[in-house]
């Protein structure tokens, strides 16, 4: 899959800078900013099968497929007046209030749209938007750092368009609680988060219990980690989760949150994965959008809270994967991103596009040992929800 030349969209504007909730906060945009340098200084959009198209803001009725009016007209009088909005989770710690707040949101929401609209379409056979992926936030209210649920909306439109059937799969250290709660009781989207144990890490929700109402029962699909878990273990519990669902589901359009906060220097969360382990990620999910979608894959961001080694290094792995051209993990970083980050940031960047890990680990099917804590999280997953799906535990 590697050696195929893919066609990829990437939604970006400079405007997508603007999604900041002030200093301090740990969602600092600079993250995503060192991510498109890098990825420039990689060569990635100079590609001939790179297009970089400059998205527009959603719309209110594309806000609508997902979020109340009432709420976006909230954000919308919180952006302008500076106060917040309790009810709406607006003028929280997490999500403080900041000028202009729903157009830099809207942004967000639209880029992943142009996104969606461009594998919808056939524009190209992947898109991204590495500033989206803000999963948390709910119908009505803020939470998580999370003002409107981008790849919520972009599965509604894509569902109005007629799509069939559609699987989020959310990579991200916490739950994709937002993106869940929006698809719970619609059998046409099955939503798969792997994540942090909810007894240990916001939003403390995903026990592999919460399978979806109704007719959807069997299509909301958590794996929850023990604090500590390394690349062995949730390369393991990806494997034996991730690709029967998919083969069994064949979505019409695949969607997949890449949030690198389960990575071991993460200040917010207490998975160990390495940048070589989300990598690997990267690459399973392209090739079963490949084997199971048709080849229509729509990635975004998401969260991560190590600014200059984590998220620009992995999301640039991430834009050169849907690419088709993966970057060597042994690759130097290109000296004049490292001046720029060390001018921007004043910290030490890192030199290689790796930490030097194998990501090599135990295949499931080989056995399973019970007083293993990944096995047992992936067994309480797999009887959940792999009989709705005609497939045994």
């Amino acid at each position: 899959m590697s050696s195929v030349a893919c066609t990829l969209e990437v939604a970006w504007d400079d405007g997508l800078i603007g999604y900041d909730f002030g200093p301090g906060h740990p969602l600092a945009p600079v993250r995503v900013e060192l991510t498109i340098a890098l990825a420039r200084a990689f060569g990635i959009f100079d590609e001939p099968s790179v297009t970089v198209t400059v998205p527009r803001p959603a719309t209110e009725d594309e806000l609508e497929l997902v979020h109340d009016p009432g709420y976006i007209a909230a954000v919308r009088r919180a952006g302008q007046t500076g106060r917040g909005d309790l009810r709406h989770g607006l003028g929280t710690p997490d999500d403080p209030v900041f000028a202009a707040m729903h157009e830099a949101s809207a942004l967000v929401a639209g880029a992943t749209l142009a996104a969606a609209r461009a594998v919808w379409t056939g524009q190209a056979e992947h898109a991204a938007n590495v500033a989206g992926g803000l999963h948390h936030a709910m119908r009505a209210s803020a939470s998580g750092f999370c003002v409107y649920n981008d790849p919520a909306i972009a599965i509604s439109w894509l569902l109005a368009q007629g799509a069939e059937r559609v699987a989020y799969v959310d990579l991200d250290v916490h739950h994709g609680d937002g993106v869940q709660a929006a698809f719970y009781d619609d059998p046409r989207v099955l939503t798969i988060s792997l994540h942090e144990h909810p007894a240990t890490l916001f939003p403390g929700t995903g026990l592999p219990t919460e399978t979806g109402r109704g007719a959807a029962a069997g299509t909301a699909v958590n794996v929850a980690f023990q604090a500590g878990t390394g690349d062995a273990g949730w390369l393991r519990a990806l494997d034996a989760i991730v690709p029967p669902l998919l083969r069994a589901f064949r979505p019409d359009v695949l969607v997949s949150q890449h949030g690198c906060d389960s990575h071991r220097l993460d200040p917010l969360a207490h998975l160990e994965l390495s940048l070589d382990a989300q990598r690997h990620a990267q690459t399973v999910l392209h090739e079963l959008a490949h084997e199971t979608a048709g080849g229509r894959w729509l990635v975004t961001g998401g969260g991560g809270y190590e600014l200059v080694r984590v998220v620009p290094r992995c999301w640039t792995h991430l834009l050169a994967q849907a690419a088709g051209r993966p970057i060597d993990p042994l690759a130097q970083t290109p000296v004049a991103w490292r001046e720029y980050v060390r001018d921007r940031t004043g910290r030490q960047p890192p030199d290689t596009m790796t930490d030097g890990a194998t990501s090599e680990f135990t295949s499931f099917q080989l056995g399973f040992d019970p007083a293993d804590p990944v096995d047992r999280a992936i067994m309480a997953t797999r009887n959940a929800v792999f009989p709705a799906h005609g497939l045994n535990p």
